[in-house]
């Protein structure tokens, strides 16, 4: 079963059938949580880097953003069993699809801000596909932890 993970979404699985996907990854960042032991999993899909801009929209929805959304899926996974010396943190995304004069630089900053709040909880990627032009489908299949980038028509594992 694939559970799909829309714009300014998050979702978690204990399912070890499910598979979570999300599609269109342009400047959004996709950014997966895996407990191997466990084999607990999350994925969200944020849009923007700093919940500041909104405060209401972050408090009604932190999945928007980088620093609201990020800190709400480690809680969600964390609530689950899941425990932080055992997580897999994996990123796709911060690409600039529509920015071709890099004026705003979105996607650039929603990494700037993950890596940040990474380094604030003392985490680390294991995995990134990040930048470039391209939209990205990223997946998480719940069983083996397998996470992989689709972008072209080419996959690759993360």
């Amino acid at each position: 079963m694939a559970t799909v993970v829309g714009i300014a979404e998050m979702h978690m699985s204990q399912d070890p059938g499910d598979t979570l996907v999300t599609y269109s990854l342009g400047s959004c960042l996709g950014v997966t949580v895996y407990d191997p032991i466990l084999k607990v999993g999350g994925m969200i899909h944020c849009m923007l880097p700093l919940s500041k801009i909104d405060t209401t929209k972050a408090t009604e929805n932190p999945s928007m953003f980088i620093d609201t959304g990020v800190i709400a899926l480690f809680n969600a996974i964390f609530a689950l069993g899941a425990k932080k010396e055992r997580l897999i943190v994996k990123v796709a995304g911060g690409a600039s699809p529509l920015d071709a004069g890099a004026r705003f630089k979105i996607g650039e900053r929603n990494y700037t801000v993950l890596r940040k709040v990474l380094w604030k909880n003392n985490l680390l990627l294991a995995g990134k596909s990040i930048g470039g032009t391209k939209p990205r489908t990223l997946r998480l299949e719940l069983e083996t932890g397998r996470t992989s980038v689709q972008s072209n028509g080419e996959t690759v594992e993360l």
